[in-house]
């Protein structure tokens, strides 16, 4: 069911009050060819009635001829920031920055948040918004998670399909997402429950599985096979299966980029309003599907770019694919069993 505007500018009032705007705090709501003109308008709105001071930034669309999609996920980093040093000054001075172009994984973005600037991503369905906005007990479980993935030096992974995955962990910051931009330099998306982490570099390795109905993400599809990735060093060597590893390849190929291969983030899903059905229910191009990446208890893997977490690699493929049905430990501790929350 379609969300009123009303319905839409009162949850932005609740969670830039949670994102702690205050009064004469510098807003920037950046804009593109699009963005969404109800998430944008109800955002104005919100700002205004907190007392914000509002700049809106609107960029032009670009490297449409290179994705293979109109989907904002299909290839991520490279943004009209990179040449517009005006509207990258603009979002620098900033206390917030609402993001309804997608600025993820970009050099721009982690310039923007060094300075200190809070940034809030909000590019889904303003129904999938309003059904999982952000609240104090989301967070809570993200940080109760935290607790165990902070010091946790090895993620292993297993499944009834065959998955049987393990990486070290330590030297990159984990990634904590509960929708909210709260505290200076912080990146969040609404909506958003889960928490990951990249692993060492060159220590992932073994066999994940995707098993049928697993997500295929940016493909926005359920898997209808089996597909076996071997990750070796740290870099996914083999994708084999049917027609859907096949497509995966194909996709990959594309991008003619080593760094494809790399494994990228790897973590769990805690969002209990989140629904792995989701997918089946929306046109493609209208999500990024939030829920199929933040579902309760899913294991969520990656591939591809590191710059979030202060890495070198920018490519422009970026996989995320949850997978239900695994069991995830932390230095030995179960966090999930047969796709079910344990911990905490």
């Amino acid at each position: 069911m379609p969300i009123s505007d009303a319905d839409l500018v009162i949850a932005w009032k609740k969670v830039l009050e949670q994102c702690n705007l205050r009064p004469g705090e510098q807003v920037a709501i950046l804009t593109s060819d699009d963005s969404n003109p109800q998430i944008v308008n109800c955002a104005r709105i919100g700002v205004t009635l907190l007392g914000g001071i509002l700049t809106m930034i609107n960029l032009p669309a670009i490297n449409g001829e290179k994705a293979l999609s109109r989907d904002k996920s299909g290839y991520v980093g490279k943004t009209p920031l990179a040449f517009n040093t005006a509207a990258l000054a603009g979002l620098k001075a900033a206390d917030l920055v609402i993001d309804t172009m997608q600025l993820l994984f970009s050099p721009e973005q982690e310039q923007i948040l060094k300075g200190g600037t809070r940034m809030l991503l909000a590019v889904e369905p303003p129904e999938t918004m309003l059904r999982m906005i952000p609240t104090p007990e989301a967070k809570a479980k993200v940080i109760a998670a935290n607790r165990f993935m902070e010091p946790a030096r090895e993620m292993v992974v297993t499944s009834r399909a065959g998955t049987d995955f393990r990486c070290k962990l330590g030297q990159y910051p984990v990634l904590q997402q509960y929708g909210l931009a709260d505290v200076p330099g912080r990146w969040d998306h609404w909506p958003s429950c889960m928490i990951a982490r990249w692993p060492d570099e060159g220590s992932a390795e073994g066999l994940i599985v995707i098993d049928e109905g697993d997500i295929l993400l940016p493909f926005k599809r359920y898997a209808t096979e089996r597909v076996f990735l071997t990750v070796e060093k740290g870099i996914v060597t083999k994708i084999e299966g049917g027609v859907s590893a096949e497509y995966i390849r194909s996709f990959m190929e594309t991008f003619d980029d080593p760094d494809a291969y790399y494994m990228a983030h790897v973590g769990w899903g805690l969002e209990n309003r989140a629904s792995w059905t989701t997918l089946g229910l929306y046109d493609r191009e209208a999500a990024l599907s939030m829920d199929s990446r933040c579902f309760e208890g899913n294991f969520l893997f990656s591939t591809g770019p590191n710059t979030e977490a202060g890495g070198a690699r920018d490519t422009p493929c970026h996989l995320d694919i949850p997978l239900r049905g695994c069991s995830l430990s932390l230095d030995g501790v179960a966090m999930t069993r047969e796709g079910k929350i344990v911990q905490p």
